[in-house]
């Protein structure tokens, strides 16, 4: 099992914790995503793949938009931890395990939209399996279709080198939680330890540690574009509403 595979199955959980309120944030994200859709000539009888999906942040906030949704992740623990929130909220998503590295092994079909979110490419420590990732995830999108996903602003945090993250700090109804990782940098590698930290009773620490490479925009476009993307572009959070930096690709 990889490192990355152990730090989501781990986190899986609680993964939700590190939202003030997780549901709502389905929402808001998907409303940024449909706009997006839309801005790129888009409804909701897209087709729509989310090849990274955790627990079903972005893929249940569409779905209950009424967008066909598929969805798939390397984590069988956080597909079951999102079967039961789909459950919940009384949407019907196709969800498959699946390494993006490799979809056309598990998905015979193409889709209009590949959404691949929250920072998971660059999980991919070499470039070589950066290129089989992009690659893999180019071949399942339909002529015409697109990509759209998010990552860290890398190209300005490789500059300083940040040692950690500024912390979230969630009042819940018996006290408050705060949440916040550390960065242990090597070249453009660095160790991320994740701790949640909840004092809604009996003070509680959670830590989980995984491995990312520091992804250049460039590096993402140029693949993209090798492998068959017509037109790449990135948005910005003051201009999206998004957390992080976008790339949208199409086909």
């Amino acid at each position: 099992m990889s490192i990355t595979q152990t730090f989501y199955d781990n986190l899986a959980p609680q993964y939700d914790k590190l939202f003030l309120d997780w549901g709502a944030t389905t929402h808001e994200q998907a409303q940024i995503l449909q706009k997006l859709f839309a801005d790129h000539g888009f409804d909701s009888t897209a087709h729509i793949l989310d090849c990274a999906c955790g627990i079903g942040t972005q893929a249940i906030g569409l779905a209950s938009l009424g967008y066909k949704v598929t969805a798939s992740d390397i984590s069988n623990v956080e597909i079951a931890e999102a079967k039961i929130r789909s459950e919940k909220a009384h949407v019907e998503i196709d969800f498959k395990n699946a390494d993006f590295r490799d979809l056309s092994s598990t998905f015979a079909d193409r889709f209009n939209i590949v959404i691949c979110m929250d920072n998971a490419l660059p999980h991919m420590l070499s470039s070589e399996d950066l290129e089989r990732a992009i690659k893999s995830i180019a071949g399942q999108i339909k002529e015409n279709g697109i990509f759209v996903g998010s990552i860290r602003d890398y190209d300005a945090l490789l500059k300083d080198k940040p040692p950690y993250s500024p912390p979230y700090i969630h009042k819940t109804e018996k006290g408050q939680r705060v949440s916040f990782q550390t960065w242990e940098w090597n070249g453009d590698h660095y160790k991320l330890i994740q701790y949640i930290i909840d004092d809604d009773g009996p003070v509680s620490v959670s830590k989980f540690e995984c491995e990312y490479r520091a992804t250049r925009r460039e590096e993402l476009t140029n693949l993209f574009i090798l492998y068959g993307c017509k037109n790449v572009k990135w948005l910005f959070p003051e201009e999206t509403g998004f957390y992080q930096p976008i790339i949208i690709a199409q086909k």
